[in-house]
């Protein structure tokens, strides 16, 4: 097979470019740069690697376990093994949410006249005992937020110690030390600079706000 570009990846393995990107970046995908021109060549190999995924993750399988049977430290066997346990736990939950809404299906009361809080009891001690419901409220989205906040709190941190530092060299000696003009211009491109990473970090937020990632882990 000839080495590929990512759009002809897309179409031959339909994945989608983000998706391949993702896969990436997590590490399930390593392919070689061209010498040439920089650009990522997709071989048999990453295409092969990309329907494994692929495969995977229709079944639900959890990225962290296609890593660990991707490295050989489980078989496809072990992966499977665990992950039908956790299938089966939540074939558990979804039988006794099932339960819960049939037995709302006869409810001819209004969302409004519903008495929500006994439903809720009910759940929570369901719960309790061990059921876990969807709750569309919570999403690991706030982890997301993370390495970016991270990412950029550390770069704004580094930018405003340097600029710091350059007053601290021109107060320290105004005379013989750093020019005021050199040291305006520089604070001016540190501060455009933190000026960028903040409006990165505002344009990631929004991306990741809008379910970025959200479409690779339909796999």
């Amino acid at each position: 097979m000839n080495r590929l570009k990512i759009n002809e990846v897309e179409a031959l393995v339909g994945i989608t470019k983000k998706n391949i990107r993702f896969y990436e970046a997590e590490g399930l995908l390593t392919p070689r740069r061209n010498s040439e021109n920089g650009y990522r060549d997709y071989g048999e190999a990453e295409v092969a690697a990309l329907r494994q995924i692929k495969l995977m993750r229709k079944l639900g399988v959890p990225l962290e376990e296609i890593r660990k049977m991707q490295s050989g430290v489980h078989t496809v066997g072990d992966g499977m093994r665990r992950h039908l346990v956790s299938l089966e736990r939540d074939r558990e939950n979804l039988e006794q949410a099932i339960r819960l809404c049939g037995g709302l299906t006869d409810c001819s009361a209004r969302l409004e006249d519903l008495d929500a809080e006994n439903l809720l009891t009910r759940m929570e001690a369901m719960e309790q005992e061990g059921t876990t419901f969807q709750n569309k409220q919570r999403s690991d989205i706030r982890i997301r937020y993370v390495a970016p906040l991270v990412i950029a709190g550390t770069m704004t941190a580094l930018l405003a110690g340097l600029m710091a530092l350059l007053v601290w060299v021109f107060l320290l000696d105004p005379v013989d030390g750093l020019p005021l003009p050199l040291l305006l211009i520089s604070l001016a491109v540190l501060l455009l600079v933190a000026g960028g990473v903040l409006a990165a970090l505002i344009q990631r937020l929004r991306e990741i706000g809008k379910g970025e990632i959200d479409d690779a882990k339909d796999y």
